[in-house]
C-alpha cells in the first residue's frame, strides 16, 4: 500500500489509566478507563462512527444551507459472551434541522440520500466495522534501556 493511504496514531501511558494519542499532524485526545469525565476507547470508537458519517452527511447538505441544528447520536451495547468483549446493536440517528426556504428545502430533499451513501460508502470507520476487518497486534521491540522486554538481566 502506498504512503498515502496509511493513517497511523500513536498511544502513550500518561499515568494508570490515562493515555493522549498523537496524530501525524500533531493532534492529539486523552483518553482513560472511565475514570472521570474524560471519554473511554469505545466512546471514542462512537464518536469516531459518528463523526465520520456527520462529517459526510454535513459536505452534502450544507453546500446547500447552513443547518440550523445538527446532531448524531451513536449507540450501541458493550457485552461479554464467548465471543469476548465487543459491541452490539451499534446505530447512528440523525437530528438535523435546516432553515424554511429553498436553499433549506434542498437540504432537506438530499439528507435521507447524503445519510445512506455516507453508510453504503463513504464513512471509512464504519464501513471497517461492518465488513469486518482483521486487526493485527504485535510486540515491537523498544530502545535499548528502556526497560523493555529483554532488556534486564537473563531477558532475552
Amino acid at each position: 500500500m502506498s504512503e498515502d493511504t496509511l493513517r497511523l496514531v500513536t498511544v502513550q501511558r500518561t499515568a494508570t489509566g490515562r493515555y493522549t494519542a498523537t496524530n501525524t499532524r500533531g493532534g492529539t485526545i486523552s483518553f482513560g478507563t472511565g475514570e472521570g469525565t474524560g471519554f473511554t476507547p469505545v466512546e471514542l470508537l462512537l464518536a469516531a462512527i459518528g463523526g465520520c458519517t456527520a462529517a459526510d452527511v454535513d459536505v452534502s447538505t450544507s453546500r446547500h444551507s447552513e443547518p440550523t441544528a445538527f446532531t448524531v447520536t451513536v449507540s450501541g451495547h458493550k457485552v461479554a459472551d464467548e465471543d469476548g468483549n465487543r459491541l452490539t446493536d451499534l446505530a447512528v440517528g440523525f437530528q438535523v434541522t435546516f432553515p424554511d426556504g429553498t436553499s433549506g428545502d434542498r437540504a432537506r430533499a438530499i439528507l435521507p440520500r447524503a445519510v445512506a451513501v455516507s453508510h453504503d460508502r463513504l464513512c471509512t470507520v464504519s464501513r471497517t466495522i461492518e465488513t469486518g476487518t482483521p486487526v493485527t497486534v504485535s510486540i515491537e521491540a523498544a530502545p535499548a534501556g528502556d526497560g523493555a522486554i529483554g532488556d534486564g538481566p537473563g531477558g532475552r
